[in-house]
């Protein structure tokens, strides 16, 4: 079977540039149709992105996890090499009583070591289970840091006076104390 255009040009009723014509604007009216017409979206392109898009935050959560723990470790050995750099000898018989978690602690230093801590010149840290005295501007740095690793700084306590004037305080100057009390 032909065309009905084909049918029409061998009846003698169009002739061939009508039919040329109406060919080119069949044509034109197509292409703007097809231009008009939203993209087809294949379901499995969609599927395929939006796994990529995932598969891209889960990288980016475990870069950032393995970013923290990085840090981490590097405070932990930042901590570490300060203490082992400038930990000080703690030879003695004299005690240094200090409290950790509630619980007292002892440590044995010489007298002049016991001096400098009661006074705040040194702090007492942590390094592994064991604790050691290192001089107070390196526990600044270490509290910087990590603020668990200093146990004990005497002048972090002397700031805490619980509302009492000096006032109160002087009252017991006229009392002498004991010379076996040492704490």
């Amino acid at each position: 079977m032909s065309s009905l255009q084909d049918q029409l040009l061998k009846a003698g009723l169009a002739d061939k540039s009508s039919a040329k014509q109406a060919r080119a604007d069949k044509r034109k009216k197509q292409k703007q149709k097809n231009k008009q017409k939203q993209p087809v979206l294949d379901e499995a392109t969609l599927a395929a992105q939006q796994a990529a898009e995932e598969k891209k935050a889960r990288s980016r959560e475990l870069n950032q996890l393995q970013q923290q723990e990085r840090e981490k470790r590097s405070i932990v050995a930042q901590v570490r090499q300060l203490i082992t750099a400038n930990k000080q000898p703690r030879d003695g018989d004299v005690v240094l009583n200090f409290t950790h978690d509630n619980v007292v602690k002892r440590m044995y230093v010489s007298e002049s070591i016991h001096k400098q801590v009661t006074k705040g010149r040194l702090a007492i840290v942590l390094l592994d289970d064991a604790y050691e005295l290192v001089p107070m501007p390196v526990a600044d740095k270490i509290a910087q840091r990590d603020e668990a690793s200093v146990i004990y700084r005497a002048d972090l306590d002397k700031s805490g006076t619980d509302g009492k004037d000096e006032a109160e305080d002087d009252w017991y100057a006229d009392y002498e104390i004991p010379d076996d009390l040492t704490w």
